[in-house]
């Protein structure tokens, strides 16, 4: 099997046989001769940039002693792994992770967001976070408190040694909907404000009185991701769109670029926040925050 660039599914193959190698203590030589491969073909498997067939995969997993979910999991990554983007569709009820963009997330240089509903995940406050799972009718109740730990669990991205550079365009009707009530709201909108003044977060407001926009096709997220292709991150109740051909990232990069020229700058921005949180707290402010 020839090599060739790696998908987003060969990447997470590769990084999940990584993983089981590592776990069950064994260095990639070890996993060559116990097969009877070349170390070079255990080298591009772990890479992405050869696919593992069925077979392959099933005898990494059995040297590793792979078994259940995990070993289901990573059978389905060897199904079309050649085939640029990768569609998830995960029912009702989402799982506790959304692995792959957890993956990408983290090894991310920068990453472009732009919301037209809700504050992006990675900026959200804990109260905030809870306003929003609890009020998902597919959300079991027992499970809100892990997912919003895992929500807030990933804002550690925030406060890296070295951090991605993030850019974040959110509409007005962002700041406005009144998610969890109006302390809620303020508390949420004075968090905006403070990560705004970090080097490597910029945040553009996008005013209502525009009217029609570049982004009105939907939220998204941009990666540019360390030693892999940048890709676009769409997400639904019941689905995932990782998109990853370039006349799709192209076409994303240019609602960004437009966006840029639309959006309020950074300075514009921030005092728009700040005099909408102001308008929140107009008949006075409560003991619990303080203005």
């Amino acid at each position: 099997m020839e090599d060739r660039e790696p998908t987003i599914r060969s990447k997470e193959l590769g990084e999940g046989l990584r993983d089981a190698m590592t776990y069950a203590g064994y260095h990639a030589s070890e996993i060559a001769r116990q097969l009877d491969w070349s170390p070079s073909r255990v080298s591009r498997l772990l890479s992405g940039k050869r696919g593992g067939t069925g077979y392959d995969v099933s005898a990494f997993l059995a040297v590793c002693g792979v078994k259940g979910a995990e070993r289901d999991r990573l059978m389905a990554l060897t199904v079309d792994q050649d085939k640029k983007g990768w569609f998830q569709q995960h029912g009702p009820v989402l799982p506790k992770q959304v692995r792959t963009m957890i993956d990408h997330e983290t090894k991310a240089l920068s990453i472009d967001e732009f919301q037209i509903t809700l504050v992006p995940g990675l900026l959200q406050t804990g109260d905030y976070a809870r306003a929003v799972i609890s009020r998902n009718v597919n959300v079991p109740a027992d499970e809100v408190d892990d997912r919003v730990a895992a929500r807030l669990g990933r804002q550690n991205l925030l406060s890296r040694r070295i951090p991605p550079r993030f850019t974040y365009f959110l509409h007005e009707f962002v700041l406005r909907t009144p998610v969890g009530g109006a302390a809620v709201m303020s508390d949420q909108l004075h968090h905006l404000l403070r990560i705004a003044v970090r080097p490597n977060v910029t945040l553009r407001v996008l005013p209502a009185e525009i009217g029609a926009h570049a982004g009105m096709s939907g939220p998204f997220t941009l990666l540019d991701v360390a030693d892999f292709k940048p890709i676009v991150y769409l997400d639904s109740e019941t689905s995932s769109l990782f998109l990853e051909l370039p006349v799709e990232i192209d076409a994303y990069r240019n609602i960004l670029a437009t966006l840029e020229g639309t959006a309020l700058g950074e300075r514009q921005s921030k005092e728009f926040i700040a005099s909408v949180a102001t308008e929140l707290y107009a008949d006075g402010e409560t003991d619990d925050h303080p203005g």
